[in-house]
């Protein structure tokens, strides 16, 4: 069975969605007698491009631009934190937009977090595609039982280490 040839909007996300969500690219339709890629031996389109423009396309395409841009920034974070703070700091992740940073001491994370508005300008100049919204320094300490946004009232649970 064929699909129709003029898809509706929603149907037409709908399979956006699915080929992001499998990681192929959308396959759209050409119209006979266009000049698009494809089309002549020696036509407009055809001419060899370098591999990084051809990734680039691909991964706009494909929507993995901010992923992509959120890696770049934890495996450049000792270039943009600077030597001495990379020293002292780990990039735990992103998740929900923030960059979540460890810091070895409780001073490394109370001298980051005063610099935190200036170091997310940069990040956000930088690394305009990342979305990152915040930056959140995490001192040493206990471990957290916290595991997402919500969390339960009261004193949590005890008898934990023995």
């Amino acid at each position: 069975m064929e699909p129709p040839k003029e898809l509706g909007f929603a149907s037409e996300a709908y399979l956006r969605a699915k080929a992001v969500w499998k990681g192929t690219p959308i396959r759209r339709r050409r119209r006979v007698g266009s000049d698009g890629p494809g089309g002549e031996a020696f036509g407009v389109g055809r001419d060899p491009r370098a591999l990084a423009d051809v990734l680039a396309t691909m991964a706009g395409e494909m929507g993995w631009s901010s992923e992509l841009e959120q890696a770049r920034i934890i495996g450049e974070w000792s270039e943009f934190a600077g030597e001495a703070t990379a020293e002292h700091t780990t990039v735990i992740g992103i998740s929900h937009g923030v960059l979540q940073i460890q810091c070895d001491s409780t001073t490394w994370a109370t001298e980051l977090r005063r610099l935190r508005a200036e170091m997310l300008t940069r990040l956000l100049r930088e690394y305009p595609d990342a979305e990152i919204r915040d930056v959140r320094f995490l001192s040493p300490g206990a471990p957290s039982w916290r595991h997402g946004p919500r969390t339960v009232p009261g004193r949590g649970p005890r008898d934990t280490y023995g």
